[in-house]
């Protein structure tokens, strides 16, 4: 996956959370962005980025022992399902 493809994938879903009245779109909207952010922080973890772990702060924490870095572990080092 293109990382800039991703990072406009994590935008998109922001504006959506933030053009809904619905809690329950906005919170959907917001939980993908997380997954997103999540595989963001994966891809660039991977090649030793120092911005990686500034977006832990947006990855999804589904309460998983892994804390927001599960995605690294359940689809590889590129975060690549």
């Amino acid at each position: 996956m293109d990382l800039n493809k991703l990072y406009f994938d994590h935008q998109i879903l922001l504006m959506r959370a933030d053009g809904t009245e619905q809690a329950g779109e906005r919170a959907r909207h917001m939980h993908g962005a997380a997954l997103v952010a999540g595989r963001i922080g994966c891809m660039q973890r991977a090649v030793g980025a120092d911005a990686a772990d500034g977006w832990s702060a947006f990855a999804a924490n589904d309460g998983d022992v892994n804390g927001p870095w599960q995605p690294c572990l359940t689809a590889g080092a590129g975060g690549a399902a």
